[in-house]
């Protein structure tokens, strides 16, 4: 069991957060659970502003699993292009959608263990959706993720699965999904990678690792981003 004063910490830094970013969310747009596993693997090594900008063509054009299994590869890469990548996440669509179509009747499956079994989906991407389009609790631990865990004290993982068993035990279950886009939003508007904004980031007092970044309040406010999908 972890020690009651890391638990206890780390569920103030949480309740703060969520304070900070009441409107915290995924910002990634979707309808739907299919959408949602689309544009996730779509999200990796690129913005969700990205994905967001190509998310009306492409589901105007493949609006189902089936639709997206019997597309034209080029005609796919196309449309992804912007995203990056484009042929590699265009082979893994065509066969995740294959896969929906030939195991789950073109429905995405509400489970991780069945999620993780589909071309291209990691534990990453299958917490995303349960916790986004099921309802099912789950930590989506990113490079953020990860990276404010460990600045917080939470864990010394860098693997990204023992990092989220690590943080999973500091937390009730129900605040899990939460809890990702908390610390997502936080990575993204003020503890950034280089330079993070510690003169003027609501947890400093909480955090082991402030003064990373610069403490003067007037410096660190120009490191603040007001939005996260840049």
């Amino acid at each position: 069991m972890p020690e009651t004063s890391l638990v206890r910490r780390a569920r103030k830094i949480d309740r703060v957060l969520a304070e900070t970013y009441p409107d915290a969310t995924c910002e990634l747009d979707f309808d739907n659970p299919f959408e949602l596993l689309v544009v996730t693997v779509l999200s990796a090594q690129t913005t969700d502003k990205r994905v967001n900008a190509v998310r009306p063509g492409l589901f105007a054009e493949y609006p189902d699993a089936a639709a997206m299994a019997a597309a034209d590869r080029a005609r796919l890469e196309e449309l992804i292009q912007p995203t990056g990548f484009f042929r590699a996440k265009t082979e893994s669509l065509l066969k995740l959608s294959q896969a929906l179509v030939e195991r789950y009747d073109g429905e995405v499956p509400g489970r991780l263990e069945d999620l993780v079994t589909l071309p291209g989906v990691g534990r990453k991407t299958a917490n995303v959706v349960l916790g986004n389009a099921f309802g099912v609790p789950g930590i989506t631990v990113d490079t953020h993720f990860g990276r404010l865990a460990r600045r917080f004290g939470w864990t010394e993982e860098t693997d990204p699965v023992k990092t989220e068993h690590a943080v999973g035990a500091l937390f009730p279950k129900k605040d899990w999904t939460m809890l990702s886009h908390h610390l997502i939003w936080h990575g993204r508007r003020m503890c950034h990678a280089r330079n993070p904004a510690c003169g003027v980031c609501p947890v400093a007092r909480w955090c082991p690792s402030y003064g990373e970044g610069p403490t003067d309040p007037e410096k660190a406010a120009k490191l603040v981003r007001t939005e996260g999908r840049a």
